[in-house]
């Protein structure tokens, strides 16, 4: 039988963002101690857990320390060395572990993984020599996705390309590192799971969350879907699939686009808590963190329903160009839940926070979370 890390324990987080600092909070409800290790001093996640320590990933010493203080360790992003992931789990178990993120740290081994165990992708190429981008590009067609392998998230790291000349000008703008080039997919709309997965194997989600972009930066996410029930079906036996694949323990977001003839492809997996279930803080009786916290800590995953809709917008570090967004006005509104992550500059295309808002309907919670967010900004 699995030993339970309960309440009082201690609970160390690589990483520390806002997904730290949401994680941090949920822990702190059920009384557990938090450590929270990065690069980083007067982190968001610090300024709510017990203990803040500031050392580089590569830092094995620190790392060692670090894990000798704690009863478990999870994340909230996935590109912390394997190095340091390998001391840390001499001394504490680390969850997930060390395979779900070499595989997400990369987008060629991510989707050759997906490839590889028959869930469905857009047709991709390794590009690693200067004539793979010649071959690739003759059999996907004049429409493409140039990606680095590694470290992109937010459309960082990529563009779009109609020819060989666009691409050889895109590959050289990445320094001709190892990248991948996918097909372009003419999609519908972008959608995701966020899904739970226990050490015993138990497995919960939020269905389908209905997401918008901005600039390759999520905008706006809506739950729950108003999509086919066939079509959520899938994209959680999808989703459930990934995670036992991956033995995984944790929460886990698989983003998906849904083509204009209604084909569900997967575009990403994120090993972590994801920004488009930040709305299940409100609108569901277990969040996305405190299910992180229940997987890692071998207690019951929790109840994954809704009690009512939600929409969520990002609060980008844009808002704070004119003046400091008026707050008191998101505040009246009933309905609505301002979250702020305590970053100390906000520069365009940062995240900064969010606005969630529930209601009767998925439409009225998107209207009313729309609405407050223009409201702080108004002069």
């Amino acid at each position: 039988m699995t030993q339970v890390i309960g309440p009082g324990k201690t609970i160390g987080i690589f990483g520390s963002g806002q997904l730290g600092r949401m994680l941090a909070l949920a822990a702190k409800r059920f009384a557990y101690r938090v450590l929270v290790f990065s690069p980083a001093a007067n982190s968001p996640t610090g300024g709510v857990a017990d203990i803040e320590i500031c050392a580089d990933y590569n830092d094995l010493e620190a790392v060692k320390n670090f894990a000798k203080q704690v009863d478990v360790i999870t994340l909230e992003f996935e590109n912390i060395p394997a190095s340091a992931v390998e001391v840390a789990a001499k001394y504490a178990p680390v969850r997930p572990g060390l395979e779900p993120l070499y595989i997400a740290q990369n987008r060629l081994r991510e989707k050759t993984f997906l490839s590889e165990n028959g869930f469905p992708v857009a047709p991709f190429f390794a590009l690693r020599l200067r004539e793979d981008l010649t071959e690739s590009l003759a059999q996907l067609g004049d429409s493409a996705i140039l990606k680095t392998a590694g470290f992109g998230y937010d459309g960082k790291g990529q563009a779009k390309i109609a020819n060989l000349a666009e691409g050889q000008e895109a590959w050289a703008r990445l320094g001709f590192q190892e990248a991948i080039l996918e097909g372009f997919v003419d999609f519908e709309r972008e959608l995701s799971v966020v899904a739970a997965r226990g050490l015993d194997g138990s497995f919960a989600h939020y269905g389908v969350i209905e997401n918008d972009h901005r600039k390759h930066i999520l905008d706006l996410s809506l739950a729950p879907s108003q999509l086919p029930g066939h079509v959520v079906a899938e994209a959680v036996e999808i989703c459930r699939g990934i995670v036992e694949r991956l033995d995984f323990v944790g929460v886990l977001c698989v983003e998906f686009f849904l083509t204009k003839n209604q084909r569900l492809l997967v575009n990403e997996i994120a090993p972590r808590p994801h920004n488009s279930g930040h709305l299940t803080i409100e609108a569901c009786l277990s969040s996305q963190f405190e299910q992180q916290l229940r997987a890692v800590c071998a207690l019951p995953l929790g109840s994954s329903e809704f009690l009512r809709p939600a929409a969520m917008v990002n609060l980008l570090g844009d808002l704070w160009q004119a003046k400091e967004p008026d707050w008191a006005k998101a505040c009246a509104m009933p309905g609505v839940n301002l979250h702020l992550y305590g970053k100390s500059e906000a520069r365009p295309g940062r995240k900064m926070g969010h606005i969630t808002a529930v209601a009767a309907t998925p439409h009225e919670a998107k209207e009313k979370a729309l609405t407050a967010r223009r409201k702080i900004i108004e002069t």
